[in-house]
């Protein structure tokens, strides 16, 4: 393990990805039910994705459906790959074992 992740580790991002990993993969969440499922405004929920796709941890969809813009936020492997780590390193310090 070479620690926490400090992109994920932020509470914003870690509720994001934690939101995201549940689905299956390939599978995103529109912007407004993520927005809903994590409490943030627009502004810093979009601040926090953009930290989040620049990482190579999210992919970000933008297109109209009807007349209105829809964004959908999908996980990538890299970001899932990195959340699993995130959580392994924290279930190790829960259970009180030295990181390696």
């Amino acid at each position: 393990m070479t620690g926490l992740d400090d992109i994920i580790h932020q509470p914003l991002r870690l509720r994001i990805m934690a939101a995201l990993n549940a689905l299956p993969p390939g599978t995103g969440l529109e912007f407004a039910k993520l927005k809903k499922l994590t409490g943030a405004t627009d502004g810093n929920l979009g601040a926090h994705i953009e930290t989040l796709s620049k990482a190579g941890y999210v992919a970000v969809d933008k297109a109209f459906v009807g007349k209105k813009p829809q964004t959908t936020v999908t996980a990538t492997a890299a970001g899932r790959g990195a959340f699993a780590r995130h959580v392994a390193m924290l279930q190790e310090i829960i259970a009180g074992q030295p990181p390696e």
